[in-house]
């Protein structure tokens, strides 16, 4: 197998300072400090979910990274989250080197974060959002398609159209994600126009990531087709099917309205499933990629067989017959 040390350099881990061109996503509880710091210390961008942390749950979790890794980390956080001023007060003094936003207008906080001196990177599902992000100021843009876990754009792209899409529309690195959990399909999102990816549902099966070792389980036995896009009507939501997302498509399907779908959905239901691992009434946030994921593996692990996949892919690339 080609060595994982082979170097590699572009736009993308010259901004972040990285070896390798692979950023794990920051999934709200599954991407503690433990997996942000073993995945930056293998070389890859590691980040930290600021999406279900109160503000001193975050504070804590970024020093235990720094103690735990020298390298650059991450932290990212949904523009919507209600304690968004004391997250970013926090970011500030505690001098997160990057910051991935999301799930809101990158021109809100841009400014701000970059005067500090911090790399700002926005999540876009289109190619209009993307350029409004250019606009805005940010460094770069992760461009996530319709196969990824937890909440989705309402455009339902796929990540094949939608990297080529944005790669014409902006000047700024493009980080591909969705549905990406191997080797082989960094190499794919590459040669469409992505200069690295960012990858969720492979790191939530991993020891370090902080969700319940059920659901951990519960991807590594999904297969094909047992992920699907729900509750449109609020904020579409890729998740795994189970007795709580059936009741969903159920309502769905007889027409119910916003409000009847909040009721339903209620508070605190993905804690419950992926924080305390309740499969029948928990909310199951996990991409398409769970069907290609069929262990639970070290964090550092995950980056190397990605890099040396993606090492392998490049050095034959075509199949022949």
């Amino acid at each position: 197998m080609t060595s994982s040390s082979t170097s590699f350099s572009n736009r993308i881990t010259a901004l972040f300072g990285i070896d390798y061109p692979i950023i794990q996503a920051g999934m709200i509880w599954a991407s503690g400090w433990e997996l942000a710091a073993a995945v930056s210390n293998a070389g890859g961008l590691g980040m930290i979910g600021a999406g279900s942390m109160y503000p001193q749950q975050l504070l804590e979790n970024i020093r235990n990274c720094k103690a735990a890794t020298s390298k650059p980390f991450a932290v990212n956080l949904p523009l919507l989250y209600p304690d968004i001023d004391q997250h970013i007060q926090t970011i500030l003094d505690e001098k997160v080197p990057i910051v991935f936003t999301s799930a809101g207008n990158p021109k809100t906080w841009t400014a701000t974060l970059k005067a500090a001196g911090i790399t700002v990177v926005h999540v876009v599902s289109s190619a209009k959002f993307a350029k409004k992000s250019e606009d805005a100021g940010v460094d770069a843009v992760v461009a996530e398609g319709f196969e990824a876990g937890g909440h989705n754009g309402r455009e339902e792209t796929t990540t094949l159209c939608l990297i080529p899409a944005v790669r014409e529309a902006v000047k700024i690195p493009v980080i591909a994600a969705g549905g990406i959990a191997t080797g082989r399909q960094l190499y794919a999102v590459m040669a469409l126009g992505a200069e690295g990816v960012q990858v969720g549902s492979r790191f939530v099966a991993t020891p370090e990531a902080s969700s319940h070792l059920a659901f951990k389980e519960a991807v590594v036995a999904a297969g094909e087709g047992d992920t699907i896009l729900s509750l449109k009507k609020l904020t579409p939501v890729r998740l795994l099917k189970n007795p709580f997302q059936q009741r969903v498509a159920e309502a769905e399907f007889q027409g119910a309205d916003e409000a009847t779908l909040a009721e339903l959905l209620g508070r605190g239901r993905a804690k419950l499933g992926m924080w305390e691992g309740d499969l029948t009434e928990g909310e199951l946030e996990i991409g398409q990629a769970a069907a290609l994921i069929d262990a639970i593996l070290p964090a550092a692990t995950v980056v190397q067989q990605l890099w040396n996949d993606f090492q392998e892919t490049a050095a034959q690339p075509f199949y022949q017959s």
